[in-house]
């Protein structure tokens, strides 16, 4: 999972293919507690998905651009279009299925 630490790093990424980052802090223990499961999972189940980490305490521009107010968010990008956003409460299970939905969507195109 790299770090995004600036804008331009940040619309590059989102606009190159797919790619789901999520907006974390250092001080968010859900944040950390998540992080390592979803790196997993998205390894497992969809390697061709850019996987990043935004964190707002780091990069505050970046989250307030992109109307980040609370920790953990994860949005998914597609080409430049989000097409996916989960925010604070939400499964592994939950990000799996819509991930996967989503990309099985992208891939037959």
């Amino acid at each position: 999972m790299q770090t995004i630490s600036s804008a331009s790093q940040f619309d590059h990424l989102k606009s190159t293919g797919a790619s789901l980052i999520l907006f974390g802090g250092e001080h968010c223990g859900v944040c950390h507690t998540i992080k390592p499961k979803i790196e997993s999972l998205m390894a497992e189940q969809f390697p061709d998905i850019t996987l990043a980490y935004v964190d707002c305490e780091q990069s505050p521009d970046i989250c307030g651009q992109q109307s980040v107010f609370t920790l953990p968010v994860i949005k998914m990008y597609i080409e430049g279009q989000m097409c996916m956003e989960l925010v604070r409460g939400f499964s592994l299970m939950e990000l799996s299925s819509q991930v996967d939905r989503i990309y099985r969507l992208w891939n037959a195109t």
